[in-house]
């Protein structure tokens, strides 16, 4: 990401996130992350690619915080991303590894396919 994501940007950011994919008829299940990335768990039409609800739920955020009120400059979603489908039997799994990621992170409990890797080392 191009810039930190600490609070209380954290939570404006995660309203627009969950705003943009109401709007893009996708649930939130689980929106959890920590200074340099961020973790969305949604149940996605089948109208909508992936691709789609990621460029729009970037967009539509750094838009926002970079014109609100001037009070955050430059705020910058790195260009990559990862999206995985997951079966119904692991979406509470994985539900609960998105919503404790400050945790995860604190404790490094992390899991491998999910994370992205540590700065300066090779995945």
């Amino acid at each position: 990401m191009g810039s930190a994501l600490s609070e209380p940007l954290r939570s404006e950011v995660y309203d627009l996130i969950q705003a943009e994919c109401t709007r893009n008829r996708s649930d939130v299940i689980a929106l959890g992350g920590v200074e340099d990335h961020v973790h969305l768990l949604a149940r996605v039409p089948a109208t909508i690619a992936p691709a789609q609800l990621v460029k729009q739920v970037k967009g539509v955020s750094s838009h926002a915080v970079n014109h609100a009120s001037g009070s955050h400059q430059s705020f910058k979603w790195q260009g990559a991303y990862g999206a995985f489908s997951v079966s119904k039997r692991h979406v509470p799994m994985i539900e609960s590894y998105v919503r404790r990621q400050e945790e995860h992170h604190r404790e490094r409990t992390l899991f491998p396919l999910l994370e992205p890797p540590e700065p300066g080392t090779r995945s």
